[in-house]
This record gives C-alpha cells, structure tokens and sequence, in this order.
C-alpha cells in the first residue's frame, strides 16, 4: 500500500526528477521548437504518478526504461511529429547508456548493481546542481552522441576560446566529483 505519493513498486517518482530532466535537456538539444524540459519533466511525472499502476517490471533498470518511454511520448506529444518516435525514444535509450558509462564498473553483483543504479540518480541530481554553463559544457562534451568539441562549446555557450571551455569543463567536473563523494 501507498500513501499516494509513490508507486507500489516503492520508488519515489520525485526521485527520478533529475535524472528524467538531464534526458529531456539532452533529447531538446535536437529539437527545433521552444520546448521546455522543466515543463515535459512535470508533464511526465504526472503521467507516471497517474499511471503508475500500469507498471509491470520489477528491477531499477526497467523502471527507468518506463519512466523513458514515457517521457518519449511526451515529447513526440509536443513537437506533434509520430514519425519521429523511434528517433526520440533510441536517442534517450542512448542518451541513458552514456550516462550510465559515467558509472561503469566492472562489480556485476546484485549489490554492485544497486549501487550503481543509486549513484545514476545521484549523478543526475550532482549534474543539476551545476551552473547552466557548467552543466551545459559537460552534456555537449561528454553525453552527445556525437560530442563537441572544444571549439564549438565555446560557440554555444559565448565563451572566448577553447581555454575558457576547458576551464569550465574541469570546474564542472571536479564540483561533480566533490558531490558525488559526500556522504547521503
């Protein structure tokens, strides 16, 4: 039983906000239109929470692979373009296997794998308590299917050079690190 607030699989659908966020932002990257991801976020944890008892799976993976499938579809909803649900819904699947890289470990046992699923959430949430420049620079560097370079990250963001960008990937990813290594 539940207090209404998480689904009967005991996860919290708050939780996953981060995560589903850091994907929405990457998948909008590529998309023309002025599509918010904090809106399509809200959107898809309202969709989870109203049909949470739809879910069949019972592992950490297959919940974020629901949680992603719908956020496909709230994104296929907005942008009102069918033809382009297998490109969005491959795109996230992508987008969540180089995010998952991030944490890879060679520890394939179940509590190996559990933690690894808890530190995806946290890397999520360590990602959006970044600056947007700072953020930004590590999503196009390092979880683009194909990742900018230097140069370009400078263009995007309106930064001097290379050098600044460098800067700025180094002081994302040692903040990242930092919150990553303090206790919960």
């Amino acid at each position: 039983m539940t207090d209404g607030n998480e689904p009967t699989n005991g996860r919290s659908l708050e939780r996953y906000w981060s995560y589903l966020h850091l994907l929405a932002r990457l998948r909008l990257r590529s998309v023309p239109g002025n599509l918010d991801a904090f809106d399509i976020v809200q959107d898809v944890l309202l969709k989870a929470h109203a049909r949470q008892s739809q879910f069949r799976g019972h592992s950490e993976g297959e919940w974020r692979a629901w949680l992603r499938r719908i956020l496909a579809n709230t994104i296929i909803d907005a942008i009102r373009d069918a033809a382009k649900e297998p490109i969005i819904r491959e795109a996230l699947d992508k987008s969540s296997l180089r995010l998952e890289a991030w944490l890879a470990a060679e520890d394939t046992s179940p509590s190996g794998k559990a933690e690894r699923e808890e530190r995806l959430l946290q890397l999520a949430d360590a990602l959006a308590q970044l600056s947007d420049d700072e953020r930004t620079a590590l999503e196009l560097r390092y979880m683009q299917e194909q990742p900018f370079s230097l140069a370009q990250i400078a263009q995007h963001l309106g930064r001097p050079s290379d050098k600044a960008v460098a800067g700025l990937l180094a002081r994302g990813l040692a903040k990242v690190r930092e919150i990553l290594s303090e206790p919960s």
